[in-house]
């Protein structure tokens, strides 16, 4: 760009400007030489001013081609290996502020405030030119072009605008910028790839220049003046216009002249306006034509789509309405052989979306009352209605006849000398056939599925009892075992051996294990593929586990589970979300009427194991536990019911077995004199030793209500019966309890029932030894102990000097029993072990009572002894302590 008013370093640093814009469309308006400094806040709190840096401050414009109007900017240049490189862009329409920074005396410092900076807490950049008149000529542009180009001036803060308008004036012919950039001001020369802008007009006319200078000679601009001068301006205005006014009033051929035209112009536009409403009636008259033009074209192409409409639903209504002739013969009076069983689902398939399509919502309510429709409907339901009859008719006779097939074949049941499983997979193979036809019969009439249910129970009730009837009588006959002796086990002590090491029992336990194992998975098949089958809409009964699917287990059982999983709902029949009540309360109904019956031959089995071996009742009990732990899930509830009254079966049974044992230990209290070991007792241990053989790790809740009441029974019986003889009731009191803790010592280590029991039986014991250690003690040497007690008590109340002159505690009454007591001590000894060896049947128990015995006779005596020295001092005890405990040694 040209600019001949620069000179000098001025000149260059224009030239410079440019030439960094020279490959772009930013055209340099004026270009500056200034010091940028920046100030910051220090942590301390203290402003700290950075190290001056030298830019070169341009002011750019260039065209937007969106609105063809000038963007001017600020831009900040600095020096740079490469030359001068753009650093920092300010738009000048964000511009609101020149503020002088007062620190600086000359002036020259300003800061520019823009609206659009990020951060307000930094301290905006301070701008310091070289002088005072590049100060004013940079901010006479910037004030020019926000003038012209935004309609705004930013604030002046801190400098005298007054005097940078004088400058102005002094300097208008040497501004690079006189006016608004305009599209004609700004020329750009390519092939000279030069820039080059002119001033159209000045800040200030050369009169009005002459006019400011005369009005500012004849004034003192003195600040007390102030308001003289403003009164003199006011006056000399009103002077003037009035003068404006006469001027205007002396050129009147001007005026007469203009109002000439003036009318010239008002006839012209009244012509216009005549010609105009002429145009407008005959547009008016176009435009209703037109209209009416359209509005029948509309009406007619509506007319057009509404016929095209009713056409296509006519269409539509007639395909509804059309019964293809193959599928009514085949709905009215086909054939229900295997081999055309496609072609009768496929025809059910058919009515059933013709029924539903003639009815609401699929049909709209208009066409209901059409007599087509009616008629149509009619006939459909008539076809319906002959097709279910047909259908229901088949399968009841089909199931029928399926059923007294099997029965008749004899191979199908077990027979003398050869169980036979019941495999119904060709019975479900056959039915399978007839599941679509099941699910097709329930969409078409649900009342239709009732009947056949019921008639489905009846047969297969029929066949499964005569199954599980003739698998259990074959399963009791070829288990050969000879009879245990049952509750009769405290008859003799000769049984005992019977008892414990007779015929083994275990195949009674086996058979009940087996018949579950057959028919409880049978049960739970059928109950599954029969609420599958008859179209229940239930949750599935058995939950598969997470390894069902992958697991195989065989060829049969893989039958079988293809027998069940076949029997998937169709795509238009899902399955059920979540459990319907109404649904499993009436299948659990059916379930009752297909099954009800079978439980009798299972009571059989139970009932014949109890007679064979009553205790055989504690490993059914197990496996019952087992199966019916793994059928808690069955939300079928007849084959959980039907083990749970079969664990209560076994439970009643036992309950009975216990209930004979406890009456058999009852006999023995006839009040008559009984010594020695009653025969419960040893029989007992072999009973608790078989029970808890046939437990193996199963649940112990049978058992121990077992032990709690023979065990509780058989004390009863003991204390009773020891009451009938109370002289020697504690010696049969502690030989029987010694004899329950020597035969259940074993036992009482790991069954905590018996632990109970085992201790308490042990604190009896204890207590019968103790008395009747005692009453031997007291049959030879009573009045001694019992001088001995009497001197005790009464040293509660005296003191020991007083207790010989106390009556019958006298040194001579203490003699005289000590000489009864003591003479022939040895013998008295040897008189009470050959009494306590009498009197014990028990050999074993001798000698432990007897040690025992020597124990607290020698407490006794040594607590004699210390009393005479307390009480007699004068007196000895003869024999004493030591010499007593010798004697015991040769007893």
């Amino acid at each position: 760009m040209a600019n001949t008013g620069l000179v000098g370093d001025d000149a260059e640093v224009f030239r410079a400007a440019e030439a960094a814009y020279q490959d772009s469309d930013n055209s340099v308006l004026m270009a500056f030489r200034v010091s940028k400094s920046q100030a910051f806040w220090s942590v301390a709190g203290r402003r700290t001013r950075l190290t001056t840096k030298q830019r070169i401050l341009a002011i750019t414009a260039k065209r937007s081609i969106a609105t063809q109007k000038f963007k001017v900017n600020l831009q900040v240049l600095k020096q740079s290996a490469k030359g001068l490189q753009p650093s920092k862009v300010y738009k000048l329409k964000h511009l609101t502020k020149v503020e002088a920074v007062p620190s600086n005396n000359t002036g020259c410092t300003f800061v520019l405030g823009f609206d659009n900076l990020k951060s307000q807490s930094v301290a905006p950049p301070q701008w310091t030119m070289r002088s005072i008149d590049d100060r004013n000529r940079f901010l006479t542009g910037i004030l020019k072009l926000c003038k012209e180009n935004l309609g705004r001036l930013p604030k002046i803060v801190g400098m005298d605008v007054v005097e940078v308008a004088l400058w102005a004036q002094a300097n208008a012919k040497a501004l690079p910028i006189g006016g608004p950039v305009h599209d004609e001001s700004v020329a750009v020369g390519i092939g000279a790839n030069e820039l080059s802008v002119t001033v159209e007009k000045d800040l200030v006319s050369k009169a009005e220049e002459d006019d400011m200078e005369s009005l500012l000679d004849t004034y003192v601009m003195g600040i007390g003046e102030a308001e003289a001068f403003s009164e003199r301006l006011k006056r000399e205005l009103l002077a003037l216009e009035a003068a404006n006014v006469h001027a205007i009033l002396e050129s009147e051929p001007l005026v007469e002249e203009v109002l000439q035209q003036l009318d010239a112009a008002t006839n012209s536009v009244d012509d216009l306006d005549e010609w105009l409403g002429i145009f407008n009636v005959k547009l008016r008259h176009m435009r209703e034509d037109i209209e009416s033009i359209e509005s029948r074209n509309n009406r007619l192409e509506m007319q057009a789509v509404n016929n095209a409409a009713l056409v296509e639903e006519l269409n539509q209504l007639l395909d509804r309405l059309r019964v293809p002739p193959e599928y009514v013969a085949l709905l009215t009076g086909g054939s229900f052989d295997e081999a055309r069983m496609p072609q009768t689902v496929e025809a059910c398939e058919w009515l059933a979306q013709a029924v539903r399509g003639l009815g609401s919502p699929y049909l709209d309510a208009s066409y209901s009352n059409m007599r087509a429709v009616k008629e149509k409907h009619a006939e459909m339901e008539k076809i319906k209605a002959s097709f279910v009859k047909r259908a229901s008719e088949f399968l009841r006779s089909y199931f029928s006849g399926l059923v007294d097939f099997m029965i008749n074949d004899k191979t199908y049941f077990s027979q003398r000398g050869q169980l036979k499983r019941p495999d119904h997979a060709d019975l479900r193979f056959k039915c399978r056939t007839y599941a679509r036809l099941l699910q097709h019969l329930k969409s078409l009439d649900k009342g239709s599925l009732g009947p056949l249910r019921k008639a489905y129970c009846q047969s297969l009730n029929f066949l499964l009892r005569r199954e599980a009837r003739e698998f259990a009588n074959e399963l009791r006959a070829s288990s050969k075992v000879t009879r245990s002796a049952g509750g009769a086990w405290l008859e003799n002590s000769t049984s005992g051996g019977q008892m414990g090491g007779g015929a083994d029992t275990s195949t009674v336990s086996d058979a009940y294990s087996k018949m579950l194992r057959i028919f409880i998975p049978l049960l739970v098949d059928e109950s599954t593929f029969f609420a599958s089958f008859m179209c229940f809409e239930v949750l599935p009964l058995v939950p598969p586990t997470p390894n069902s699917v992958h697991e195989k287990k065989g060829a049969e059982d893989k039958e079988d589970e293809d027998d069940i999983s076949l029997l998937d709902y169709d795509s238009t029949d899902m399955r059920p979300m979540e459990q319907n009540p109404a649904e499993l309360e009436a299948l659990n109904q059916a379930l009752q009427d297909l099954l009800d019956g079978i439980q009798e031959d299972f009571y059989a089995v139970v009932d014949w194991a109890y007679k064979t071996d009553p205790l055989r009742c504690i490993s059914m009990q197990a496996a019952t536990e087992r199966f019916l732990s793994g059928h808690k899930a069955d939300a079928a509830g007849f084959v959980r019911q039907l083990l749970d009254d079969l664990q209560s079966r076994i439970t009643l049974q036992f309950n009975r077995f216990v209930d004979e044992a406890c009456h058999q230990i009852e006999k023995h209290d006839r009040n008559i004199k009984q010594v020695g070991v009653l025969t419960y007792i040893p029989r007992f241990a072999m009973l608790a030793q078989r029970m808890e053989a046939l437990m193996q790790g199963n649940s112990r809740e049978i058992i121990d209500l077992a032990y709690t009441k023979l065990v509780g029974t058989m004390f009863t019986v003991l204390d009773r019966i020891a009451q009938v003889d109370p002289k020697h009731a504690d010696i049969l009191l502690l030989e029987n309890y010694a004899a329950f803790q020597n035969s259940l010592y074993e036992l009482a280590n790991v069954v905590p029932t018996l632990a109970r029991f085992y201790h308490q039986a042990s604190d009896a014991y204890e207590q019968a030894c103790t008395r009747y250690i005692n009453s031997i003690i007291n049959y030879q040497f009573e009045k001694l102990f019992q001088f001995a007690q009497r001197v005790e008590n009464l040293l509660y109340t005296i003191t020991p000097e007083e207790v010989p002159f106390q009556l019958g505690l006298s040194k001579m009454d203490l003699r005289k029993v000590l000489k009864t007591s003591l003479s022939g001590v040895e013998k008295s000894l040897q008189a009470m072990y050959k009494r306590m060896q009498k009197q014990l049947t028990s050999e074993e128990l001798l000698p432990s009572l007897w040690d025992k015995c020597k124990v607290d006779f020698l407490d006794k005596y040594e607590g004699l002894e210390a009393l005479l020295a307390k009480c007699y001092s004068t007196e000895a005890l003869s024999p004493s302590a030591s010499e007593m405990k010798e004697l015991f040694k040769t007893v």
